[in-house]
C-alpha cells in the first residue's frame, strides 16, 4: 500500500471539506467534554458518599417548649433516661461515640452556620432542641436507634443525617445523568456529522473512486483515506476536550474549590488522567466506525 498517496488523498479531503471538518472537531470536542465531566462527576459523587456516609450521625432531638410533644419539654430526668439507653448493653454495641449538645451550644452553632442570614435574628436559644449526636460503628444500623428511641419520653424525633445526604446526592446524580444525556445526543450528532462529511468528500471524488476501482484498487485502499480524515477530525476534538477536562480539574476543582471547601475530597488529577485516554478512544472509535459505514456505498461504483 502506497502511504504517500493515501496521505495525499487525506490532505486533499481535509482541505476540500474544511468547514465540515471544523464542525466535526467542535461537535466531538463538546460531546466528549460532557462525557468526561459526567464521568468525573460520578467519581466525585462516589468519593463523597464514601466519606460522608461513614461520618453521618444520628441526631436524637429532645422536645422543646415550642414542640407539640405529649409529655412537654424534655427534663433532666428524660435526658438522663435517653443517655442511659444509649449506654445500655442493647445499644452500646452499635455506637462508636455520642455527645450531648445543650440549647446554648446549639444556638451558638446555629448562629455561626447562618451568619448573615435574616433567619438568625428570629431564633432564640429556647427554640433550639437539646440533642444527642450519635456516631454509629456501622451507619447502616441507624434503624436500631430509630426504633428504640422514637416515642421515648422527651424525644421529639430521631433523624439519620444520611437522609439529607441522599437528597443532595440525588440532585448530583440527576445533574450527572443530564450531562450524560446531553453527551449521548452530541455523540450521535458527531457520528452523523462525520458520516455526512465523509459522504460529501466521497461524492466530490466519485470519479476518482470509479477510476481506482477500474484499475483494480482494493476496497481497503479506497476506504483508508476517508477513514483517516474522520479519525483526524475526531482526534483533534478529543484532544481539545481532554485539555479542557485537565484544566478544569486542576484550576477549578483542585485550586479554586479545593482551597475554599477543604471539607470535601475532590477528584484528583490522577483520576482525570484515567478518564482522558477513554475520551480519546471513544472519539477515534466512533469516527472510524461512522466513516467506514459512510464510505461503503461508494465502493460499488
Amino acid at each position: 500500500m502506497r502511504f504517500g498517496l493515501i496521505w495525499s488523498e487525506v490532505a486533499n479531503g481535509l482541505r476540500r471539506n474544511l468547514s465540515m471538518v471544523v464542525s466535526v472537531v467542535l461537535v466531538t470536542f463538546i460531546s466528549l467534554t460532557f462525557v468526561g465531566t459526567a464521568v468525573l462527576l460520578q467519581l466525585q459523587i462516589g468519593q463523597m458518599k464514601t466519606y460522608w456516609y461513614d461520618r453521618a450521625q444520628v441526631a436524637v432531638y429532645m422536645c422543646t417548649e415550642t414542640d407539640n410533644c405529649q409529655g412537654g419539654a424534655a427534663t433532666e430526668q428524660t435526658i438522663a433516661a435517653v443517655k442511659k439507653q444509649l449506654e445500655s448493653p442493647e445499644l452500646s454495641p452499635y455506637i462508636q461515640k455520642f455527645y450531648f449538645q445543650d440549647q446554648q451550644q446549639g444556638y451558638e452553632q446555629f448562629q455561626q452556620q447562618f451568619k448573615g442570614n435574616q433567619i438568625a435574628d428570629f431564633v432564640t436559644p429556647e427554640m433550639i432542641p437539646q440533642t444527642f449526636w450519635v456516631n454509629l460503628k456501622d451507619p447502616n444500623n441507624s434503624a436500631v436507634l430509630t426504633e428504640t428511641l422514637s416515642g421515648a419520653a422527651g424525644v421529639q424525633s430521631v433523624v439519620d443525617q444520611r437522609s439529607y445526604l441522599d437528597q443532595i446526592f440525588s440532585i448530583l446524580n440527576a445533574a450527572s445523568l443530564t450531562a450524560i444525556g446531553i453527551a449521548v445526543i452530541m455523540l450521535v450528532a458527531a457520528v452523523l456529522l462525520i458520516a455526512t462529511t465523509i459522504r460529501l468528500s466521497a461524492f466530490s471524488r466519485r470519479r476518482e473512486i470509479g477510476i481506482m476501482r477500474l484499475v483494480g484498487a482494493s476496497n481497503r485502499f479506497i476506504q483508508t483515506p476517508f477513514i483517516i480524515e474522520g479519525v483526524i477530525a475526531a482526534l483533534i476534538g478529543s484532544v481539545l476536550s481532554c485539555v479542557v477536562i485537565a484544566l478544569l480539574v486542576q484550576f477549578f476543582v483542585r485550586d479554586f474549590l479545593g482551597n475554599r471547601i477543604q471539607s470535601i475530597n475532590f477528584v484528583s488529577m490522577e483520576q482525570a488522567w484515567l478518564v482522558i485516554p477513554v475520551l480519546i478512544v471513544i472519539g477515534v472509535v466512533l469516527a472510524a466506525a461512522s466513516a467506514n459505514f459512510a464510505i461503503k456505498r461508494y465502493l460499488k461504483v
